[in-house]
């Protein structure tokens, strides 16, 4: 049996060919050397039946229902939780959770369990056959020889060796080596394999699929294939009535040696499950991050901490109730990609360690905000001498000279496609990049336009057939990306590594994650866990920018999003980190509900105010997710309302952890039409209420806010100035209302004519004895 589950790096995989039972000689010699995975030549007799196949798939299907099968009784692959049943055939019979009996498989799909997709027909016969569109080869036949499955693709002659792994929590498969068969007429060139379906399953449909972790669940059980190391491909497809969730080996990243595994499971031990494997294949361990007590830590992020004013920052952050400091590169380093210190830190890391000993002093978790995959357009990556490592995202070959001086590149190929964005085109040429303003798409084709030595670079000349590209520059468009086949981003995660490790940070952002080439499934993820391996010790969880497969493992925590402005935040709130929320919980996985920018109240914006933050922080409380700040000491400093919206942060999120809502409470929270604000009450013990905001108070002024809300039988009203203080006559009886700076901390009203004056500055609780209509009558008719 082989070693599903153990670690790996990725492989060139060398092509062999056998001698025994192979082609004649002289046609031997001539076989190319193919990409994708060892093969051994064999007799059809030798490996498996032959029977009818369908070799015209449609998509990656590869569905093939109607043949006869080979062995009737099928073949039983399980363990306690499972029985999966198998068709000598190949097709996908059935999937039985044992322990309740259910069926977990879409009846009547006629999928087939393993099948070799081509990115066109290779063999002489197929491609006279069939255009030059990707197809998909469903398994002809099947049969198990102990722990292996021998599966055969009839038309392609190739039979694959899948190793399995039984094991308590879970069944693992693994491709252990594909054979070429000789036949007997016939095109006898071995064809490339460019994708083979280790595993794929109808699954039908349940109350829940999560996408990330591809996994279908209700409350009673969970089909979950998950891919055991980063190589393999694991997602799924939409069908009626049910998904066909897929591992796949992809010969562009690795073949021999892609594993993956099969789940069913009761539900609640789905994670203890994904665990075992997590141990067992030498994963980051994403399922016991999601059950550390500081996943639920909110964060303050700073970006200019520094050993002057980080006590600053931590007073600021201990009034917001946070427990956790994020410090964002930019706070220490100049550029990413070597990381040069900035002034503030003149000692390097004995200051950044002196910070991070501070935040954990003051009892605070400390994370660290990476963007990892690319290098500043000012780092030495880029300027004087740019990396031959940078990603580039086409590559040209000079038709004429190129000199000093020129202005105009003569090349080849069409230009066709570049990119024209500002500040995005650019061309390495050897070590000088190029600038150009333009290009044709007949020939002769040209980029034109050009200004020589961009970014500090020198210029140089090159003769014809010298090949170049166009540099990867970010969207935004400050950054230049990483070829990730190099050796580049193993070198920045050790420095980071070092960055992280030494200064003893606790937890991770990786920003940036979208900024990879192709293809992206594999990409996302093992360019942050190359950096992750090299974080010590294991951060407590991640969030980060984009999501694939296999960094469910990583990115324990999702992601975040970037910051609104506060006229929109509720409204994207409700259209992103409420809607994100519930997707992701399906992949059993909390959302961060920031980043809340810190907006100070001015000309053209009315400033993050309290109730934007009641907001947040409830719908974060509904689904059981942290916030994030931007914590700016400026802004602070700057903003009227600042102890307001700390005290409304540190309310949710001392009530949140100290799991204060009950479930019907989380249900009401998930409402997004309705509004909510966090009491502390005469008691001090938290109150929860629905609340609504009156509009046009005191005749539409835009500098009072006031949310109306019940209580013990009686109208009150919650207000505030939202950037200053003033005075506010409301006709209400004075008798009849009473005013609070807390509740129980009450305050007194001046009566005025039937009516009262109520200062007007931070928030404050006015209790009326008068019906709710009227009470809202008065604010919209109250003076200033």
């Amino acid at each position: 049996m082989i070693s599903v589950c153990r670690p790996g790096g990725p492989e060139d995989i060398a092509m062999s060919i056998h001698s025994k039972n192979m082609l004649r000689r002289d046609f031997v010699k001539g076989l190319a050397t193919l990409p994708f995975i060892a093969y051994s030549g064999a007799t059809a007799e030798g490996a498996a039946a032959k029977g009818p196949t369908d070799a015209s798939m449609d998509s990656r299907e590869a569905v093939g229902a109607n043949r006869p099968s080979g062995n009737e009784d099928g073949i039983a692959v399980e363990n306690a939780d499972l029985r999966l049943l198998l068709g000598g055939d190949g097709q996908v019979r059935s999937l039985l959770h044992k322990p309740s009996g259910q069926e977990c498989l879409f009846a009547g799909a006629g999928a087939a369990a393993f099948s070799i997709t081509q990115n066109r027909p290779y063999n002489n016969e197929l491609q006279l056959k069939y255009p030059a569109n990707p197809r998909s080869f469903a398994a002809s036949s099947l049969r198990r020889e102990g722990d292996r499955l021998v599966v055969r693709f009839e038309p392609l002659n190739i039979v694959a060796t899948i190793g399995l792994r039984i094991a308590e929590s879970y069944i693992a498969f693994a491709l252990e080596k594909l054979d070429y068969l000789r036949t007997e007429f016939g095109d006898q060139r071995k064809a490339p394999v460019d994708a083979l379906v280790l595993l794929q399953l109808p699954v039908r449909n349940r109350e829940h699929f999560g996408e990330w972790l591809n996994v279908m669940w209700d409350k009673d059980v969970a089909v979950n294939v998950l891919a055991a190391d980063p190589y393999t491909r694991v997602y799924a497809e939409e069908r009626q009535g049910y998904r066909l969730l897929r591992a796949e080996a992809v010969s562009e990243v690795k073949g021999l040696g892609t594993k993956a595994a099969l789940i069913t499971t009761a539900a609640p031990n789905l994670l203890k499950c994904i665990d075992k494997v997590e141990r067992d294949c030498n994963l980051p361990l994403g399922v016991s991050s999601r059950r550390r007590q500081e996943y639920r830590y909110s964060y303050y992020e700073t970006g200019d901490a520094n050993p002057r004013n980080i006590d600053e920052h931590i007073a600021f952050a201990k009034k917001g109730g946070f427990r956790a400091i994020q410090m964002v590169w930019t706070a220490f380093a100049s550029s990413i990609g070597h990381f040069p210190w900035r002034p503030e830190y003149p000692n390097g890391m004995e200051d950044l360690k002196e910070v991070v000993r501070r935040i954990k002093d003051a009892g605070m978790a400390a994370g660290a905000h990476f963007w990892y995959n690319k290098a500043q357009k000012t780092d030495p990556y880029v300027t004087p001498v740019p990396d031959y490592r940078l990603n580039l995202r086409r590559t040209f070959t000079l038709a004429s000279r190129l000199e000093e001086d020129s202005t105009t590149i003569v090349v080849e190929e069409s230009p066709q496609g570049c990119t024209l964005d500002e500040s995005r085109r650019i061309l390495k040429v050897g070590h000088e990049l190029i600038e150009y303003a333009g290009y044709t798409t007949e020939r002769p084709y040209r980029f034109t336009g050009c200004t020589r030595g961009a970014l500090k670079t020198h210029s140089e000349e090159h003769a014809p057939g010298f090949i170049f590209g166009l540099l990867d520059v970010d969207t935004w468009p400050i950054w230049v990306r990483f070829d990730q086949r190099t050796s580049i981003q193993q070198e920045v995660a050790e420095r980071i590594g070092r960055l992280y490790s030494g200064a003893g940070f606790d937890f991770v952002y990786f920003d940036g994650a979208e900024d990879v080439p192709p293809p992206y499934w594999y990409n996302v993820a093992i360019a942050q866990l190359t950096v992750y391996n090299r974080l010590r010790p294991a951060p407590l969880f991640a969030e980060g920018a984009l999501k694939s497969h296999f960094n469910w493992h990583i990115l324990t925590r999702g992601n975040a999003f970037d910051v609104f402005k506060p006229e929109a935040i509720k409204e994207a709130t409700r259209q992103n980190q409420m809607d994100d929320a519930r997707y992701t919980a399906q992949d059993f996985t909390a959302i961060n509900f920031g980043w809340i920018d810190y907006a100070v109240p001015g000309p053209n914006t009315i400033g993050l105010q309290p109730d934007m933050l009641e907001y947040v922080c409830s719908r974060a409380a509904a689904w059981e997710c942290p916030i994030s700040l931007e914590g700016s000491l400026e802004r602070f400093k700057a903003h009227p309302r600042t102890p307001d919206n700390l005290e409304v942060i540190r309310r949710w999120e001392e009530a949140r952890l100290g799991n204060y809502f009950s479930e019907q409470q989380r249900d009401a929270l998930k409402n997004p039409a309705r509004e909510h604000i966090l009491l502390l009450d005469e008691d001090g013990r938290f109150e929860l209420r629905p609340y609504e905001q009156l509009q046009r108070v005191a005749g539409g002024n835009p500098h009072i806010r006031a949310f109306v809300f019940e209580r013990r039988g009686r109208t009150w009203v919650v207000y505030w100035h939202t950037s200053g203080a003033g005075k506010l006559v409301l006709d209400l009886a004075p008798e009849k209302t009473r005013l609070f700076k807390e509740l129980g901390e009450e305050v007194q009203l001046t009566p005025k004519a039937g009516g009262i004056v109520v200062s007007v500055d931070s928030r404050r609780y006015l209790q009326a004895g008068d019906q709710r209509t009227k009470v809202i009558a008065a604010f919209r008719n109250a003076r200033t």
